[in-house]
């Protein structure tokens, strides 16, 4: 968001400072809830509070926000006036309201909108989800497992259909464990649990399938590549809290998910239900493309961008994969090597910066799908997997993978920052 209009140089009277602090909580908190990143959100909210005439201390984490207000005609010499502490559920990326915020905020510090009216627009951006909206995230979990089903692991045509429809079943889950805080706490060990067994069950009495290979497309969108990805970026800017807390929460998700796949394989066994498993013939080369564009659009509906974001979303998908793939091949080396992730990186985060800065709005819009097909959140499931299963060794050597996928990411988006410098906070 903008914020380059300077600070007045008279004292706030209190109603204006109080009318001030209100509209800046509540613009913390939505970009909390919209799944801003610590570095971020902090960035954001004292540039905001510079405009309006405030200093601010902000203090963020996946979990609570604490910020301390002082008027800035005072200088450094002022005291803070108040300290607010906010204790906050961990947030998820949702583009289309991001972008509302950051609006709302650009309009206010631009004097385009009165202060009060900019609280309650804020406010009003909690309004439910519709029937409909939730009903396009579940489909965009069945569309997500199977175009990974097609584009990474090159399944067979029954794979990616068992995929697709446990991809539903999982969509489900999370969006009944929304409103449901029991069921949220437990729905992605149960997602894992019930992907295995169904997964395992048609394969036994049904169609062979492979797996492994159907159960982790299945829960692709579960494990938390993006979190761990967030976290190393966070710890790298030195926000070493928030850092370690997503990094926390994130291995606490993939040994949920590990733990339900290995207990459910382990009871079918114990039940007398054995998998067929082996592959059928992988699908076609031809078909990378079109899983790649049903990809993007699975992604642009999971991060609930706006309609007319849809084409940008796309294309930093397409153009995200593509670059993976060319840097992989100038590398010599697969193309999940580290080099492909790290060029990939680079492009999407300059071209995020490029977009913020020419279309005056959230760089998320880009770069939060831009990488989602380079996050290595498959490679911590599998490394988890191989610990389980007591293959040390393995488990190790893909562990070590993880993390160097994890370093080259958020070294490509650093250098994408110094090759387009970002103009705005988001």
């Amino acid at each position: 968001m903008s914020t380059e209009v300077p600070k007045p140089l008279t004292p706030l009277t209190a109603a204006e400072a109080q009318t001030r602090i209100s509209f800046l909580l509540e613009l913390a908190r939505r970009l909390h809830q919209y799944g801003t990143s610590s570095p971020r959100l902090e960035m954001a909210v004292a540039g905001a509070a510079q405009a309006l005439g405030l200093v601010a201390d902000v203090w963020s984490s996946p979990t609570a926000i604490i910020i301390s207000f002082a008027d800035a005609a005072y200088g450094d010499e002022g005291l803070a006036q108040s300290t607010q502490v906010m204790r906050l559920p961990v947030g998820e990326v949702n583009l289309a309201r991001l972008c509302e915020a950051d609006a709302i905020a650009d309009r206010v510090i631009a004097g385009e909108l009165d202060l009060r009216e900019g609280f309650r627009c804020l406010r009003a951006l909690s309004r439910p989800e519709s029937w409909r909206s939730r009903g396009a995230m579940i489909l965009s979990y069945g569309l997500s497992a199977a175009s990974i089903a097609a584009l990474f692991l090159h399944s067979a045509w029954v794979d990616l259909v068992v995929a697709g429809a446990i991809g539903l079943i999982i969509g489900w889950i999370t969006v009944l464990s929304a409103s449901r805080p029991r069921l949220a706490v437990a729905s992605d060990l149960i997602s894992a649990v019930v992907a295995t067994t169904v997964a395992t069950v048609i394969s036994a009495f049904v169609v062979p399938l492979a797996i492994k290979s159907v159960v982790l497309s299945s829960l692709i969108i579960l494990i938390p590549g993006m979190s761990l990805t967030t976290a190393v970026r966070e710890i790298s800017s030195q926000h070493l809290v928030s850092g370690m807390a997503r990094l926390g929460g994130a291995m606490a998700t993939l040994l949920k998910l590990t733990f339900g796949t290995v207990a459910a394989a382990q009871i079918c066994v114990a039940v007398g239900i054995h998998a067929r498993d082996y592959a059928l013939p992988p699908l076609p080369p031809w078909t990378d493309f079109p899983a790649l564009l049903v990809a993007a659009v699975a992604f642009a509906i999971l991060f609930r961008a706006a309609a007319r974001d849809y084409p940008v979303v796309i294309v930093a998908v397409v153009l995200g994969y593509l670059a993976t793939r060319w840097g992989g091949l100038v590398s010599g080396s697969l193309p999940a090597a580290p080099f492909g992730v790290f060029v990939a990186a680079l492009l999407v985060g300059a071209m995020a910066n490029f977009y913020a800065r020419f279309a005056h709005r959230p760089g998320a819009v880009i770069r939060e799908p831009g990488i989602l097909l380079l996050v290595p959140g498959s490679v911590g499931f599998r490394s988890m997997s191989f610990l389980m299963e007591h293959d040390t060794p393995l488990g190790l050597d893909t562990a070590l993978l993880l993390f160097t996928l994890l370093v080259s990411i958020v070294a490509g988006l650093m250098f994408g920052d110094l090759l387009v410098s970002a103009r705005r906070s988001l």
